[in-house]
């Protein structure tokens, strides 16, 4: 079940409300672009922390809640979460008129540094350049932040380019990712004009 964008008055609130169900998950995400409360719960912890600190450093109200084959792994929950977020937010993001549309950030997280740069192009779009020193953060299969930023720049119409720089601590790379991802997400979908920001004229 999907939900369009909510309207209050004249003015758009920028929210999406989404359900997908497969033989592997089932995932229901509730996303505003203009901040709300934050609920994740996936049954993954780590992944329930690294997509609390997207949203926060976001400025995003997210309320998520998945439920996957984790006795297989994690990698269907990782990848279909990504899928729905991405949906949820090429939805609220509508015609695309107003945005900024490019950001990019810079994160440190002690000995990590970790780059974003991303246009909300509708031309999806991931470079992913950042190896993990370790393969699991916990229960977390540390490849599957690839998986996940994957879905989520194709379901979402992104460009988007996650470099790290530097880094001997994958929880500290991840986590770095993550909050780029975010900050740059928040800049990106910022209001600035009337217009959508193209010489073409439509994203």
């Amino acid at each position: 079940m999907d939900i369009p964008v909510y309207r209050a008055g004249d003015a758009p609130i920028r929210a999406y409300f989404i359900e997908r169900k497969t033989k592997e998950t089932q995932i229901a995400a509730s996303l505003c672009l203009d901040g709300g409360e934050v609920a994740v719960s996936t049954g993954i912890g780590f992944f329930d922390h690294m997509l609390t600190a997207f949203a926060f450093y976001g400025g995003l109200g997210l309320e998520l809640e998945a439920k996957g084959d984790l006795e297989v792994d994690s990698h269907h929950t990782v990848e279909d979460v990504g899928i729905v977020l991405g949906q949820a937010m090429s939805r609220a993001l509508g015609d695309r008129r107003g945005i900024r549309r490019f950001a990019s950030a810079y994160i440190p997280m002690d000995e990590a540094l970790c780059f974003t740069a991303l246009d909300f192009s509708n031309r999806p779009f991931l470079v992913f350049d950042a190896p993990m020193p370790q393969p699991m953060i916990g229960g977390y299969d540390s490849c599957l932040t690839e998986e996940f930023l994957r879905a989520f720049a194709v379901n979402s119409g992104l460009t988007l380019h996650m470099k790290c720089l530097y880094g001997k601590n994958a929880h500290h790379i991840t986590e770095a990712l993550f909050k780029a991802l975010g900050v740059a997400v928040k800049e990106a979908v910022a209001i600035t004009g009337a217009g959508v920001t193209s010489t073409k004229g439509v994203l």
